[in-house]
């Protein structure tokens, strides 16, 4: 694909997911904040991310980690208040971040004012902004896996909702509900937001028949499955609204349909999303062949609407990069190397530069349903306990080895995971190829993965070995290493060898690049 003659900003960034609940605490309850993200926006900064995605921060009873909103316009105490929002907003914007709101546009809190009246009574005026029948199909929800469909005593009928009963779904058929949920985006766009994640963004349409549908007698839930014309008319209002907005604010929805090709719809004619989270990598295990297949789908069915991929590895939903390939510290840095040498937008879950394993939850200290808790534990600052986190007891337990892992350990430790992804984003950010150019396969023994990126003079090679042993990789030309993920050779002639498990990213020699 050639390189556009304007290139959006989102288009050369590297967005980090920040969990405000566990990133840092800024009044010692335990809880992290958003004054304590302020306090820590340097450190982002000098990282060398571009973006910061939020976690919802909404008020919220918390039934599913503030995804179960009842003030769209509002901050919830937890986390500060409207004014550390916009100073957030302003003091990443003094750093050259940007900030992207979460959007969650499905369903509300059924503590939200709209269902509170909604659920008075069938005449109530907001009895048509959710849905209401007498009779429930079989769809079932996600996080429980039951009904999709809750009985309202009150009002005698049924209530739809995908994920659990407190989240009762938006009826996006009501344009009341549209012209709302449009002033939630204006709002935030005032307020000098420059984009949204949009929650489940697929589920919005629903089947107008209502009919039962096989799939879920099979025990699949409605979140896997909706995939419905009208939540793509809903998303193109979305993005006529966000166009007029000065600048190139940007949209980035979860469609959590493990199909690239039907994530693909959702770009539309470029009149829809700007970008979409790709999901098969998520649950792909350590294998050449598996990762191989999922890039040459996404550049196949991307590539074919020139539409710009997406790539992540963990997030706040499933285990970390490093508990899903078996603990290895090894595997995690060759896969950074690959996550933030692809073609697309990477997206960097917090911690994850600090090789943070799933924490260990109990009985006695889950918080999350659905059992999500593991990737969610809170971040460690200093080696010393409580690691950087003073007062409370943080809301959940740190991860595994956390003195070893925390930011002060590994800070000035050349070999650590932090430097790994400080040196691989300089180089990224330094080099044309890595952000928006071209991506090749390159052939290579069947336990690497091999690519070329190239754009107009820039060049690099990538190569992953997924293998405990070495393997050869000849290349003509010569080649410098100038990232390794195990800093073998780094700064070196490559010599054709890749070495266990690990990466390499080369440029060819002669090619300066500034430290």
């Amino acid at each position: 694909m050639s390189v556009e003659p304007h290139l959006t900003w989102w288009k050369n960034v590297v967005i980090y997911q920040v969990y405000p609940r566990s990133f840092a605490d800024g009044n010692g309850d335990g809880v992290g904040d958003l004054p304590g993200l302020i306090g820590r926006l340097d450190y982002l900064k000098a990282l060398g991310v571009s973006a910061l995605w939020l976690s919802p921060v909404y008020p919220s009873p918390m039934c599913d980690a503030g995804y179960d909103i009842c003030d769209y316009t509002g901050i919830d105490p937890l986390f500060g208040s409207l004014a550390d929002l916009d100073q957030l907003v302003s003091q990443a914007h003094n750093r050259g971040l940007k900030v992207l709101m979460d959007f969650v546009p499905n369903h509300t809190s059924d503590q939200h004012p709209w269902f509170v009246e909604s659920r008075a009574s069938r005449d109530n005026p907001k009895r048509d902004w959710y849905i209401w029948r007498d009779q429930p199909n079989n769809w079932r929800a996600s996080i429980d896996g039951g009904s999709a469909w809750t009985w309202d005593e009150g009002s005698q009928q049924y209530y739809l909702h995908f994920f659990l009963p407190q989240q009762p779904d938006l009826n996006w058929h009501n344009p009341q509900v549209v012209e709302a949920m449009h002033n939630v985006l204006r709002f935030w766009l005032d307020r000098g937001v420059d984009g949204f994640r949009i929650d489940v963004v697929h589920c919005v349409g629903k089947d107008p028949s209502f009919a039962d549908d096989p799939r879920c007698l099979a025990g699949e839930t409605m979140v896997q499955i909706n995939d419905q014309p009208y939540s793509h008319e809903v998303l193109r209002g979305l993005r006529r609204l966000v166009d007029r907005y000065p600048g190139d604010r940007v949209l980035i929805g979860e469609v959590n349909i493990r199909s690239t090709a039907r994530v693909a719809a959702y770009y539309g004619a470029s009149d829809e999303l700007h970008m979409s989270f790709n999901f098969p990598p998520l649950d792909a295990p350590w294998d050449p062949v598996v990762f191989r297949l999922c890039i040459r789908e996404v550049e196949r069915c991307l590539g074919e609407q020139q539409a710009w991929p997406t790539w992540a590895l963990s997030n706040h939903d499933n285990s970390r990069i490093r508990s899903r390939y078996g603990g290895s510290r090894a595997k995690a840095h060759a896969a950074a190397v690959m996550l933030l040498s692809l073609r697309g937008t990477p997206f960097i879950f917090q911690g994850d530069e600090l090789a943070l394993e799933d924490t260990q939850v109990t009985a006695q200290t889950r918080v999350d349903p659905g059992g999500r808790d593991g990737s969610r534990a809170p971040l460690p600052w200093t080696a010393q306990p409580p690691h950087g986190w003073t007062g409370k007891t943080p809301w959940l337990p740190f991860p595994p080895d956390a003195a070893a892992l925390a930011v002060q350990a590994q800070e000035n430790a050349n070999d650590s995971t932090l430097n790994l992804y400080r040196r691989l984003l300089r180089c990224r950010q330094d080099s044309p190829a890595l952000r928006v150019g071209d991506w090749t396969e390159l052939p290579s023994h069947p336990q690497l993965l091999a690519y070329r990126r190239h754009c107009e003079e820039d060049e690099r090679i990538v190569c992953i070995n997924f293998d405990e042993a070495e393997h050869t990789f000849a290349l003509v030309g010569d080649w410098l290493i100038e990232v390794a993920s195990d800093r073998h050779g780094e700064n070196r002639p490559f010599a054709g060898i890749v070495g266990p498990l690990q990466a390499v990213l080369l440029r060819p020699t002669g090619v300066a690049h500034e430290r």
